[in-house]
């Protein structure tokens, strides 16, 4: 556990800008057990215990952070994110769509090894806890003017930040599914 003098603030980013082509319809207004999504998630973010919370993309009734550049995908959020911050502070980063995390494994993946720079669940690429500074601000602007597109996944930033892996049960694997087709989302929902 971190000391006072360690301490770092965590700002919960949930990423909510993309395009929901395979879903095709903006999977943060999705009804989630009579709440939209997006509120649904931003709760999940609270019940981990960060200090402040991000919208990345236009979500103007959330405070949305609207990409600055177009068609860079979840690291152009990212990057977007950043420029809205000062200072170093702790990222917790998740999806929209994925409705079964709970915020007592954001928080496990919050506390557990706070000293790692970069942190994520073993085989997954999100949630995601990174420690966002001079050196992973760099990163994000390097790959975000990458022309190769591969090269501007969450998995490149993930893999340039030398992320460690957490173990993970199980039954834990079960809250990182993502809903990001119809089929997936009715299946999820019942």
């Amino acid at each position: 556990m971190a000391t006072i003098a360690e301490y770092r603030p965590c700002l919960g980013v949930l990423l909510a800008g993309g395009q929901s082509s395979r879903m095709g319809r903006d999977k943060a207004l999705l009804d989630w057990h009579g709440q939209p999504l997006i509120e649904h998630q931003l709760a999940t973010l609270r019940a981990a215990g960060v200090d402040a919370l991000r919208v990345s993309g236009e979500h103007p009734s959330h405070h949305g952070v609207a990409d600055l550049a177009s068609q860079l995908g979840p690291v152009g959020g990212l990057m977007s994110v950043a420029a809205s911050v000062t200072g170093e502070v702790e990222l917790l980063v998740i999806p929209v769509d994925m409705p079964r995390l709970s915020g007592a494994l954001l928080q496990r993946l919050r506390v557990e090894r706070w000293q790692a720079r970069s942190l994520a669940f073993a085989e997954y690429v999100l949630p995601w806890r990174f420690r966002l500074d001079a050196a992973s601000r760099a990163l994000l602007l390097a790959l975000a003017s990458s022309a190769a597109p591969r090269a501007r996944s969450l998995r490149a930033l993930e893999a340039a930040m030398e992320t460690e892996a957490l173990a993970l049960s199980k039954d834990e694997a079960t809250q990182l599914v993502d809903c990001n087709t119809p089929e997936l989302w009715n299946e999820m929902s019942r």
